[in-house]
């Protein structure tokens, strides 16, 4: 990745474009609206969950800029940059001098100030400012504004809805008198195969992370192990279980299903936990008939047998119709089958609760209302909400744009002639979501609750809750998994 072209074009010239004699350019990340959010409006707190800043540090600022620039020719970077610039531009489009200062310099003359990752923010609050160090250098910090965002949009907002299913699965827990121990592993991310690639899975997945400890996303482990300071031989970063997918139960054919189902509880994984998907042919035989059949040996067995249907309407598959022309199985759902099957405990509360050795997880197009709903009708039928896991796919981590939070980096405040300006944008076309904040900014607790004051008279106020995480192309302050799962909680 060459970091000089991880731009928009446009980009390319402000530095001409801004007034002879600018020496600072000061900047803000800020979600400005939740109106394209997805989270129903009963369920959303008002906060955005910030993350990410340091994998983008790390990943980008730091790893990238040093190994793609810094330390590579000058000539070579130069070349490759000019190149780029003539043929989409026009030749000598686009000055290198500027280019070959910074390469001279050695470093980036940044500074990003930016609140502790797990901090609730609410929405119209900045979660960091950024701005250049050195004078002659002013038109570093809005080239990086398209990265910048790129990178901080989404983990931010998986975050966010991250927090909020855990949220949700916490009330209903309470709600139908179960310890909430179990919340954390309620919300499996599923979402790796439906998302942009590998390290939009895998930074998304580590955002999932901050709130649950279920994932199958394996590599958003190994970026919090490489950029969070998380340590899975010390502390549960992520776990899973065995679990079959549809080709393994084809494979044993339709005619020997329920062989499939013996083999797997009683050879392959004769104790612990496995998850077995159920619908591949008829997943209501399968409530009815094989587990019934098989009720000796799963409850013989030191562990859970997970069900797993993954097609229907996903209420009405695991609460049910409620309408007996669809038939019996249909009509109660997967938790009630299997609790007429294998029965179970009423808990102080007086909710049902399958034996622990069966249990349902379903992981086809989750949504917060989903989930919501899913617990909602289970809990009017009597059953806690621990009786279902959730995989939580691309489906909530990928229908999601920079719009969702209405995420914008914007300028507030410059220097052009030694001359101080606040700068804001308002336009008069917009709804008032787009008004921006006017000079610099500090970010303070005030009742308990984060709020944005802006025209600072300096730069770096002392009563702010921002810290400095990054300055001259080092990294300042390194924060570890343990505790923005603390903060967060």
């Amino acid at each position: 990745m060459n970091p000089l072209t991880q731009i928009d074009f446009y980009k390319a010239d402000h530095r001409r474009q801004y007034p002879e004699g600018t020496t600072l350019v000061y900047s803000n990340l800020t979600a400005r609206s939740a109106k394209y959010c997805g989270i129903p409006d009963a369920l959303f707190n008002g906060n955005i969950t910030f993350f990410g800043l340091q994998y983008f540090i790390k990943r980008f600022l730091i790893e990238t800029w040093n190994a793609e620039f810094f330390n590579k020719s000058k000539d070579v970077v130069v070349a490759a940059y000019k190149r780029r610039m003539d043929n989409a531009l026009g030749k000598d489009a686009i000055p290198t001098d500027h280019i070959e200062a910074l390469h001279d310099l050695g470093y980036l003359p940044l500074c990003i100030r930016a609140l502790p990752e797990g901090t609730q923010v609410p929405v119209k609050v900045p979660c960091l400012v950024i701005y250049n160090t050195h004078p002659d250098f002013f038109w570093l910090t809005n080239y990086l504004e398209t990265v910048l965002s790129a990178y901080m949009w989404k983990p931010i907002t998986s975050a966010t809805i991250a927090h909020h299913y855990r949220i949700l699965l916490t009330t209903h827990a309470k709600q139908t008198g179960q310890d909430d121990s179990f919340v954390g592993f309620q919300a499996h991310d599923f979402s790796f195969r439906g998302m942009s690639g590998p390290e939009d899975a895998a930074l998304s997945g580590a955002a999932h992370l901050t709130s649950f400890v279920g994932t199958d996303s394996v590599p958003a482990i190994d970026l919090l192990e490489d950029f969070y300071l998380a340590n899975s031989d010390a502390e549960l970063v992520g776990c899973s279980v065995p679990a079959t997918e549809h080709s393994v139960m084809c494979m044993g054919t339709k005619d020997d299903e329920i062989g499939t189902f013996r083999r797997l509880i009683t050879q392959l994984y004769p104790s612990g936990i496995v998850s077995i998907v159920s619908d591949t042919w008829d997943f209501w035989k399968v409530m009815t008939e094989y587990a019934p059949e098989l009720k000796s040996e799963i409850m013989a067995r030191d562990g859970k047998v997970v069900f797993r249907p993954d097609s229907g309407n996903p209420v009405d598959i695991i609460c049910g119709t409620g309408n007996g022309d669809d038939g019996f199985a249909a009509r109660d759902g997967a938790v009630e089958c299997l609790w007429n099957a294998f029965g179970g405990t009423v808990n102080e509360a007086g909710y049902k609760v399958l034996d622990p050795h069966v249990g349902v997880i379903y992981g086809d197009s989750i949504t917060l209302e989903r989930a919501h709903l899913i617990l909602k009708n289970l809990r009017n039928k009597g059953f806690a909400a621990s009786n279902i896991v959730f995989g939580v796919g691309s489906f909530t981590y990928q229908h999601v744009t920079r719009d969702s939070f209405g995420f914008a980096v914007k300028s507030t405040a410059g220097c052009v002639g030694g001359e101080y300006r606040e700068i804001f944008k308002d336009p008069i076309t917009d709804n008032g979501v787009k008004k921006s904040a006017k000079g610099f900014i500090k970010v303070k607790t005030v009742d308990g609750k984060l709020q944005v004051f802006d025209q600072q008279e300096k730069i770096e106020s002392e009563d702010c809750e921002m810290q400095t995480v990054f300055k001259d192309g080092k990294l300042l302050v390194e924060q570890s998994l343990p505790e923005i799962r603390k903060r967060l909680s």
